[in-house]
């Protein structure tokens, strides 16, 4: 069984994005998959499935018979018992704005009843490279949507991040890549959580996450696959509460995110730790809620062995 602090620390924490690099599966399979993990035994690590607009109508053709209302009558019944509420897909915004709010309306007017398989498209993410086109969109978009803009890792994302203080609103960081060049540095993400943290602007990660500590590794399923030090989703989330819960410094997050050992991090019943740095886990359960909300992850297993591995489920 799980620690606690664990538990806390990757409740809902995954949000599945199998139809994008590097395991770009087909949209059958992806469904499926994320139904299966809807009821397995890690299922309080889902969250989202990630769909991009412009495959919201394959979304319903292939899964609407495994979503949840029609499971009795789709030659899927062991999922007719287990209680899933309806699914929550977070849209990847690959049309203009208004485009892809259209296509989110007619994807709900499609899936409010039972015979449609139940699900809503209650997430938007899109990029942005100013303040103006982030003003922009929380003008457009509505009140129950919510939206992650994804920001640039090239630049100074502080202006950005102050942009989205007091919103609705989050900030989004791409951790990784199909190749080295995409993965930015600890340097990188650490002032990106730091702007974060003290501008009290939720986020989530997407991209490079797939393992749980910092490591070399491929970067795809290829057999000559490019090799490249990513980052772990632990030190992201991990690095995330203590700057929040601790006021690290941009330096200190550095260090954090930079770890390379498993053993460095301690997780049991009543606190989290990395070194000497210490919290409980109501703690993390709050830093969770209000400011590292998810990441993307083209796959849900390798997260899941890894942590395993480590002892750590």
């Amino acid at each position: 069984m799980a620690a606690r602090t664990i538990e806390q620390l990757t409740s809902g924490l995954i949000d599945y994005a199998g139809l994008f690099p590097p395991a770009k599966l087909d949209m059958r399979t992806t469904v499926e998959a994320y139904a299966r993990e809807l009821m397995g035994a890690h299922r309080a690590m889902l969250g989202r499935i990630i769909c991009p607009a412009s495959r919201l109508e394959e979304l319903t053709e292939y899964g609407r018979v495994v979503m949840p209302g029609t499971y009795a009558t789709s030659g899927y019944r062991e999922m007719a018992d287990t209680g899933v509420e309806a699914w929550r897909v977070s849209v990847v915004a690959d049309r203009s704005l208004d485009e892809t709010l259209a296509a989110m309306d007619e994807f709900d007017a499609r899936h409010r009843e039972e015979q449609g398989g139940l699900a809503r498209a209650d997430t938007i993410e899109m990029r942005v490279g100013t303040p103006d086109e982030i003003d922009e969109a929380l003008e457009t978009i509505p009140a129950d949507v919510m939206v992650f803009f994804e920001l640039p890792t090239d630049r100074d994302v502080r202006g950005l991040v102050a942009a989205l203080a007091g919103e609705e609103g989050a900030a989004k960081i791409r951790c990784g890549g199909v190749t080295p060049d995409a993965i930015p540095s600890a340097a990188t993400v650490a002032a990106f959580l730091h702007a974060c943290v003290s501008a009290g602007v939720r986020f989530k990660a997407t991209a490079g996450l797939h393992h749980a500590i910092r490591a070399e590794h491929a970067l795809t399923y290829d057999a000559d696959a490019p090799r490249a030090t990513m980052h772990g989703f632990i030190n992201v989330f991990m690095a995330a509460c203590l700057a929040r819960r601790r006021s690290l410094t941009v330096e200190q997050i550095v260090e954090v995110l930079e770890e390379t050992d498993p053993g460095a991090f301690v997780f049991n019943d009543e606190i989290a730790a990395w070194r000497d740095q210490r919290i409980d886990w109501l703690e993390v359960a709050k830093v969770r809620e209000s400011l590292a909300l998810s990441y993307g992850s083209c796959s849900f297993e390798e997260p899941i062995a890894e942590l395993k591995a480590l002892g750590w489920l």
